[in-house]
């Protein structure tokens, strides 16, 4: 298995075991957040879905994120429910997972992301893997809320 495989497999069983997690999240629980600055569980969500596009921007830009305007900015669609932030979010996730599967990997490491407005200079490599562990962090943070709601957790580590 060579550098990008491993990266593609890695962003895929991180989606895997978040929209496991996120299918084990009974419905009234989708609003609850710990205190009044959290996000809400369905708020994670899309956060999570959300940020995996503008950091898939971020790439595409070389770290400039110029006018960016996020497709969800302008959605319609309140918060609902899993199904619907899932849809919404698979054009956006389909065309990352192509961008990954046109490199090679001599691009891990020649590609700059420079981000000067927060002084931030990584190989496309290291980018990549910072943004699959921010899926990873917030699916810990949502074991965290169910654990404190006292909510049977879905068993992500198969």
């Amino acid at each position: 298995m060579n550098a990008i495989e491993n990266i593609l497999l890695n962003f895929s069983e991180t989606r895997r075991r978040s929209i496991k997690l996120w299918k084990g999240i009974p419905d009234e629980f989708l609003t609850w957040k710990p205190d009044t600055k959290a996000f809400s569980m369905i708020e994670m969500i899309r956060h999570t879905l959300e940020g995996e596009h503008l950091f898939h921007t971020i790439i595409k830009n070389r770290g400039d994120l110029g006018n960016y305007k996020s497709p969800w900015v302008d959605l319609d669609l309140a918060y609902s429910d899993l199904k619907n932030e899932l849809s919404f979010a698979k054009q956006y996730r389909k065309s990352f997972i192509k961008m990954i599967e046109t490199l090679n990997e001599a691009d891990l490491e020649n590609i700059r992301i420079e981000r000067k407005e927060v002084n931030q200079s990584k190989t496309l490599g290291d980018y990549l893997n910072r943004m699959v562990y921010h899926e990873a962090v917030h699916t810990g943070q949502m074991l965290g809320y169910l654990r404190t709601l006292g909510v049977k957790r879905p068993l992500i580590w198969d």
